[in-house]
This record gives C-alpha cells, structure tokens and sequence, in this order.
C-alpha cells in the first residue's frame, strides 16, 4: 500500500482556502520566514494594489514604483498588521496613503476599461479616432467624477476582478457579498443617467 505522503512545501495549509482566510494563513506562514507564502500573497493580491495605484491618478511608472513600495511596506511591518484577515483592506489603505504621497502636480487617469467605454453609445462613424476617443474619454470620467466615492471604488475593483472575484471586491469594500452585483448595476446606471444628462450621447 502505498501512503500518500503530504508534505508543508507540496501541500500548503493556504491550499484550498479563498479570501481572508487565505491570505490570513499565507500571513502567518510569511512571518515565519516562508517565502512561498509571501510569493502566493504578492500573486493574489498584487492585481488588487496595482488597481488601486492606478485608480488614484498614477501613470503606469510611478503605480509600479508604488505597488513595489506597498509590497516593500508590508516585508518590514509584517508583524504589525494586527488583523491578519483584514490584510487586503490594509494593502488598499497602504497603497492609497503611498499613491497620495507620490502624487504629482498632474491628475493622470486610468486608461478608460471597454466596459466603462460601453456605456457611451456607440454613435461615433470612427471610433478609433484618437481625437474622438479623447473626447469620449473627458466626457466619461467628468461623469465617473461626479458618482460617490464608494460607487467609484467598486466600479474599479470589479472592473479588475470580475464575477469571479466578488468576493475580495466585498472584503475589500466591506460589503456583503450578494450586494455587490446589485450595487454595482445602480451605479453604472447612476453613470448612464449622468452621461445623459451632460450630453454623453454627442
């Protein structure tokens, strides 16, 4: 008989896990000096601060920087994160502080996502006119400006996490899991009705 012998590095105790309890366990092995947990938390969650740095006015050059100075953060004050479960809120937090420090004096933009694009009519006879686009573009985010902040944070996340990644959007947004389906939907209509009302249509 052969016994199925299941070893730390083959069969991590984060195996199997989802969210908070995931990065919770993969925390605790880092801090013991286990370098496969901290490499499974920074493929994780790495999406999540890039986002974040990006959606705070960064170009791609200096989020990079940031994302490396988040991560860089959390190294040396693993042990100072006093909620292991709550270590992607602490990563969103880190990443927001560090994007605002660095920040310039110009306010780049997230590059418009093909969804948000979507909800502009297609109206235009060139659409990949760059001219066009910019000026879709202005038209777009004066509107995506004017939703509250937590609609904006939860177009972004999801916008970056999909349907199949609902959960971290609601860790990290500290919202239900079923709401966020719903939430989102009022407010990608909250963002139609204000294309709308400015003129989005041309």
């Amino acid at each position: 008989m052969v016994t199925d012998v299941r070893t730390a590095e083959a069969d991590p105790p984060w195996e199997g896990l989802h969210g908070s309890e995931r990065y919770a366990v993969c925390l605790h092995a880092a801090r013991t000096g286990n370098r496969r947990a901290l490499d499974t938390l920074v493929e994780d969650l790495t999406p999540l601060v890039w986002h974040v740095a990006r959606g705070n006015g960064l170009p791609r050059a200096v989020a990079e920087d940031v994302v490396q100075t988040v991560w860089l953060a959390l190294i040396s004050k693993m042990n100072d994160v006093s909620e292991p479960k709550a270590l992607a809120s602490w990563l969103i937090t880190t990443t927001r502080r560090e994007a605002n420090r660095v920040r310039g004096k110009g306010s780049a933009q997230l590059a418009l996502t093909d969804e948000m694009a979507e909800t502009l009519p297609s109206t235009q006879p060139q659409p990949e006119d760059e001219a066009l686009r910019v000026d879709r573009d202005d038209r777009l985010w004066r509107a995506f400006a004017g939703l509250t902040q937590r609609c904006q944070a939860l177009l972004r996340l999801t916008v970056l996490a999909g349907r199949a990644e609902y959960r971290l959007v609601a860790e990290a947004m500290r919202m239900p899991h079923g709401s966020i389906g719903p939430t989102r939907a009022r407010c990608l209509n909250t963002l139609r009705e204000r294309l709308d009302t400015e003129g989005g249509g041309g």
